[in-house]
Formats: structure tokens, C-alpha cells, sequence
């Protein structure tokens, strides 16, 4: 986090909770809490703090302008252009400048700024304002303070999700704040703590251990439980901080949409893009495959555009080649899938088994260093050899605690706990209602328990 763990659970979001609270007025409480969002970016990013009150005040002025008659897709193509150029410039600029240098031997200056947190969030969330600006004058937002709040909102400031304009302008002017609702976004920011801390941390251990180690020497055992392990990182780590957006937002009366519906569980490619970050996919969906043409313009063309979608999903994760390649086998698979002619059982079952395969080992290559280690720890993952240091090193690691752990972040991957939790509910509403916020309580304190360790990892898409 931003402020560090302790300082942001002990100190900043009880008293920004506590002022909220008793700020009146719900055009007081949205300056309070732009003013604490500001704080809280500024508390670590300060140097860029700039760069995000710029978006935001350019995104406002950009909708402001789009108000006139004339002139309004030039404002949306100048904007969109700006936002790009600057999120090239931090994300791609220097890792294309050393590529050139190292290709043609040439000594261009290298742009090295420090990548601000949370850029490729709040700049997707600049430009969607716009382009709904653009597309309907009735959602043109001629409060500042509340456009500014929109992009700037801490709980998803630095990792999202990417929250739609549409989706939360109404809640700007108008949005409940109940004992009840606050009660239920504390536990599910619980729930989001404790799989943060209790379980992708957890396996990090694991994955981190395995991943350091070069590729060549790792036997297959090991490359297997490395690659598993960091699937299980990414997924309650991503997951986790998602949970506890939205658990914060609710806390405040705003309602955030899902970010990930038991991906690992998909019966698809298809369908893991449907449930894994919801809302890049729906942004990426609404905002270029769909003006694209989406499907509208025959098969090939089809394929195209979600080639081109998931080559900007890789890319924009960042300037790396095992990013791109990332994106490519995914493209690859969901377009696979769509152009099988008639859908039959064997093939269904087929696509199902292949799912987490094919998650996994794409995975591998996201978290390579280099395309060339990643691909090197593939085929590790299929052969034999290998001289079982690093796999004795893991069982060194393998206590009770963290094998409770391993296994509890496999079982909740799966909606069988969602499937007996709706069970206990409809049988026993009111035992599943005081269990279910004794048990966040009890998560809680586990996870307070694990930051006194020491050794707290930021959340992986803080770098994003």
C-alpha cells in the first residue's frame, strides 16, 4: 500500500472514515474525499502527483469542451492522443530507445522517470470519461470536484478496477450510506486482506523461491510447483486487492463492480476472459474491439480485432516482450475457440481441460524476467533431470502453515464455498449472516497477525 500497511489499517482509513462520517452534506463528504485521496496518492508518489491531477483536470476540460457544436472529436482525438503519448512515455519510451541502441549501435538518450503508481488504471479511467462525454452530452460532468473524485478515488486508485464512468456517475450525486452497507464493505475488505496476506503471500514465498532460481537446473516437480504457486499469487493478490476496493468503496456508499468471478473455474478461454479483470475486459471491449467492428464485419475481421485487442491487453501491462507474448497466446486461444464451426461435447470438454494448462503456462511467461527464461522454464516443466536443489529447497518450506495455506487458496480458486455459502444462507440466514462476520474478524486478525512478520510485498499491479 501506498502509506505501508500499518499506517494506512491503523491510522489513515479509520480517520478518513471517522471525518466522512461526520462531514455534512454529500457534497462536503466528495471534497473530503478527494482531498484524502490526494493525501494518500501523494504520501508515496508525490513527484507524481502531478501527473494525475493533470489527467483528471484535462479529462474535465476535455468534457467540458465536448458540450459545443462543433469541434468535439477533435477535442477526443487530442485528448486520447495526450493521455497515450504520456503513459508511452513512462510505460515504452525507454525500453524502445534501448531496443534502438542496442539494435543499430546508436546512443540515443533514454527517458528513465520512474513510472508513476497506478498510471495505466487512472488513465483508462480519464479516457473512458471522455469518450462517454463524447458519445452522450448527458454525461458530461460539469462539477470538478466530483470528475476529479471519479479518477482520483483512492480505494481503486492504484490497481483498480478500472470503474467505468457510467457505472458510478450517479453515485457521485447520490448514494445511501448505511450501517448495513458499511458493515458488509468491512468484511469484504477483510476477505480481501486475508487473501492478500495470508494466501498470495503465501504462495509469492513459493513462486519467488522458484523463479529466482535459473531455469535450467529446475526439475520438473519443481518448475510445476513454482508456475502453480505464482498462478495462486497473481490470482489473490490481484483478487484480494479488488475485494478490498470494493469493500472500501462500499464503505462509502459506493457500490464498485466485480473484478474477477472464479476465473480458474472457466470452461473456456473465453469464458476465463469473462471472469479474470472484468473491467479491463469490458473497457478494452466497449472502447476498441466493439468500434473495431467487434463481430459485425465478417470472420476475418473478427479475428483481427481481437488479435488487436489482446496484443494492447499484453502491451499495456507493460515494455516487456513476455508481456506481448502473453497476450499473443491468449488471443490465440479465445480465437481458437471462436473458430471452431459447431460446438459438440468432446470439444467442450476439450476446451475445459485445456483452461488452466494454458493459464498457467502463459503465467510462467508474465512473470519471466526475460521471454528466454521463460521459455527455458517450460520445457523444464516437461522434462526430466534437473538437480533437485531448488525442489529440496521447497520442501524445506513446505510447514504445516504454509501448506494450509497453498491448499486453502486452490479450494477458494473454486466456487464450491460460493455454492455452500448461498446453501447455508437460504437454510440458516441469520447463523451464515453472524458466521460470515466472525469469520471475516477472525481473517482479520490472522492478517494483522502475519504484517507484524515483517516482509510485506506490494500488491503486483502496483507496478502496472
Amino acid at each position: 500500500m501506498v502509506f505501508g500497511s500499518a499506517v494506512f489499517l491503523y491510522i489513515f482509513l479509520p480517520a478518513v472514515f471517522v471525518i466522512y462520517t461526520c462531514v455534512p452534506g454529500l457534497r462536503g463528504k466528495n471534497i473530503f474525499l478527494l482531498a484524502a485521496s490526494i493525501v494518500f496518492y501523494s504520501f508515496g508518489e508525490l513527484r507524481a502527483a502531478p501527473v494525475l491531477l493533470l489527467t483528471a483536470a484535462g479529462a474535465y476540460t476535455a468534457g467540458r469542451l465536448m458540450d459545443r457544436e462543433k469541434g468535439r472529436r477533435a477535442v477526443l482525438t487530442v485528448y486520447v492522443i495526450l493521455s497515450l503519448s504520456v503513459l508511452f512515455a513512462y510505460k515504452y519510451l525507454g525500453y524502445i530507445t534501448q531496443l534502438i541502441n542496442g539494435l543499430t549501435g546508436l546512443t540515443l538518450p533514454v527517458f528513465s522517470a520512474a513510472l508513476p503508481l497506478g498510471i495505466s488504471f487512472y488513465t483508462f479511467q480519464a479516457m473512458s470519461y471522455v469518450i462517454d462525454c463524447f458519445r452522450d452530452r448527458e454525461k458530461i460532468n460539469r462539477n470538478l470536484t466530483d470528475v476529479l473524485l471519479y479518477i482520483a478515488f483512492f480505494p481503486q486508485l492504484i490497481a483498480g478496477p478500472v470503474v467505468r464512468y457510467g457505472d458510478i456517475s450517479r453515485q457521485l450525486r447520490e448514494r445511501l450510506h448505511t450501517p448495513e452497507k458499511t458493515a458488509s464493505g468491512i468484511r469484504r475488505f477483510c476477505f480481501g486482506l486475508g487473501k492478500k496476506l495470508l494466501i498470495a503471500n503465501t504462495a509469492a514465498a513459493a513462486a519467488d523461491y522458484v523463479f529466482s532460481a535459473e531455469a535450467v537446473v529446475l526439475t520438473a516437480p519443481a518448475a510445476w510447483t513454482g508456475a502453480v504457486c505464482y498462478a495462486l499469487q497473481i490470482y489473490f493478490d490481484f483478487g484480494g486487492y479488488s475485494d478490498m476496493a470494493i469493500g472500501l468503496g462500499r464503505m462509502f456508499g459506493f457500490e464498485i463492480g466485480e473484478n474477477f468471478r472464479y476465473p480458474y473455474a472457466a470452461s473456456s478461454m473465453t469464458d476465463f476472459w469473462r471472469r479474470w479483470h472484468i473491467s479491463l475486459s469490458a473497457w478494452f471491449r466497449d472502447y476498441l474491439y466493439i468500434p473495431l467492428g467487434g463481430n459485425r464485419k465478417g470472420k476475418a475481421r473478427t479475428v483481427l480485432n481481437k488479435w488487436i485487442v489482446f496484443l494492447c491487453t499484453g502491451i499495456w501491462h507493460g515494455a516487456n516482450l513476455t508481456f506481448l507474448v502473453w497476450g499473443v497466446i491468449h488471443g490465440a486461444a479465445v480465437t481458437l475457440e471462436s473458430l471452431v464451426k459447431k460446438e459438440n461435447k468432446f470439444f467442450a470438454v476439450v476446451k475445459r481441460i485445456l483452461v488452466l494448462p494454458i493459464v498457467i503456462l502463459s503465467f510462467v511467461i508474465f512473470r519471466a524476467d526475460s521471454l528466454t527464461y521463460g521459455v527455458t522454464y517450460i520445457c523444464r516443466m516437461f522434462s526430466a533431470g534437473g538437480d533437485g536443489s531448488t525442489m529440496a529447497g521447497l520442501t524445506v518450506m513446505a510447514a504445516p502453515l504454509f501448506m494450509a495455506a497453498i491448499a486453502l487458496g486452490v479450494i477458494l480458486s473454486f466456487p464450491l464455498t460460493a455454492v455452500i455459502g448461498k446453501w447455508a444462507v437460504k437454510r440458516f440466514p441469520l447463523f451464515s449472516e453472524v458466521f460470515s462476520y466472525a469469520l471475516a474478524a477472525a481473517v482479520f486478525v490472522l492478517s494483522l497477525m502475519k504484517l507484524t512478520e515483517g516482509g510485506y510485498d506490494p500488491f503486483i499491479y502496483f507496478r502496472f
